[in-house]
């Protein structure tokens, strides 16, 4: 199940195939609804699911079919219900499988999302842990790695040192451990205020291999900011997919997010810019000269980010933005400066 901002005040969820597209997800606010009685006899696999759509669609779960597909092709070790073999899916389930059934795709009718239902989904070559509250990566965010990846492909850096990347917000671990998988050479740091998500992001490295190369630190952006400079320097690359929503979105939140996932990873104050605002005036502080800040950000935000730094941060020089699959102002791209300012003359 993805989950995908969109463009207007929402924040709308996605459920799409595992490593491939997605669809939109209506959710509708509504008690929890009771789970239908478990059969008296055994069921296949494919009765199962035909009995769970059916209740998914009585009981206003969107995207019905896709949600008990994930859910079962999960208890039958494999991630979708196209990969099971069809002797499988028509073979009895046990007394104890039909149970796992009934219990996880119970969770669905209380609007858990799947990934946290299921505990584990893929983000570009990657199959993370995922367990609320920790934000569940989206599928923009895959694109704001391909851009990361491209340019330092690119450019990797002078040659002497490895490049180095600071991922600020870093939630599951996916931005820096995809970053990792794909760039032997590459160093990461993480920032994040949750001590849950950090906690997961090192789970992550762990079963990943990645956690020598992976160094994440439990601070706040805003509340650490001082010691930020202390603890890095000269890197290559900042990114981040902040905390991006106007407050006043907020409410609008459909209730698979605002019961299962942290909304201090989604709020970004009145208009969106708190965190986004800490990062760029920080950056100059960490970064090599000519590194680079990739953002995920609101459409509305780019025209608005590029006066905020012209104004505000000499040493940033605002590159560009870049749209998402869908066409949207989507990423933002910074890169560090020498100051051309003239020092200041003592004249006592």
């Amino acid at each position: 199940m993805w989950w995908k901002r969109t463009l207007s005040s929402s924040y709308r969820c996605y459920l799409g195939r595992r490593r491939s597209g997605a669809k939109i997800w209506r959710c509708l606010t509504r008690a929890t609804c009771s789970a239908p009685a478990l059969p008296a006899g055994r069921i296949t696999a494919l009765q199962a699911l035909d009995v769970w759509k059916r209740h998914f669609v009585e009981n206003g779960v969107t995207e019905p079919e896709q949600s008990s597909q994930y859910i079962i092709a999960h208890l039958l070790g494999a991630k979708t219900i196209e990969s099971v073999e069809q002797q499988r899916l028509a073979a009895l389930l046990s007394k104890e499988e039909t149970q796992q059934v009934w219990r996880l795709c119970s969770k669905r009718l209380s609007r858990m999302p799947v990934q946290f239902i299921i505990e584990e989904w893929d983000f570009r070559d990657l199959t993370l842990k995922m367990r609320p509250p920790v934000f569940i990566p989206r599928p923009e965010t895959e694109e704001l790695v391909e851009l990361v990846l491209t340019d330092l492909q690119k450019h990797p850096g002078s040659g002497v040192a490895p490049p180095t990347c600071l991922e600020v917000g870093c939630g599951s671990g996916a931005i820096s451990l995809s970053l990792l998988k794909s760039l032997p050479q590459l160093e990461a740091f993480a920032l994040e205020r949750s001590q849950d998500a950090v906690d997961l992001s090192q789970e992550n490295a762990s079963r990943l291999g990645l956690q020598d190369r992976l160094k994440v630190y439990h601070m706040d952006v805003i509340k650490d900011a001082e010691k930020m400079p202390g603890l890095f320097s000269s890197i290559s690359v900042l990114v981040s997919n902040p905390p991006y929503l106007f407050s006043e979105d907020m409410a609008t939140l459909e209730p698979e997010i605002t019961r299962f996932e942290d909304r201090a990873a989604l709020d970004g104050g009145e208009d969106g810019l708190n965190v986004i605002r800490q990062i760029l005036t920080l950056a100059p502080d960490v970064l090599s000269n000519r590194g680079r800040v990739y953002l995920e950000v609101d459409p509305r935000h780019p025209a608005l980010i590029h006066r905020w730094v012209e104004d505000n941060v000499e040493e940033l020089r605002f590159v560009e933005t870049r749209q998402d699959v869908s066409g949207k102002p989507r990423f933002c791209i910074l890169q560090k400066e020498e100051s051309h300012k003239a020092p200041e003359v003592d004249e006592d």
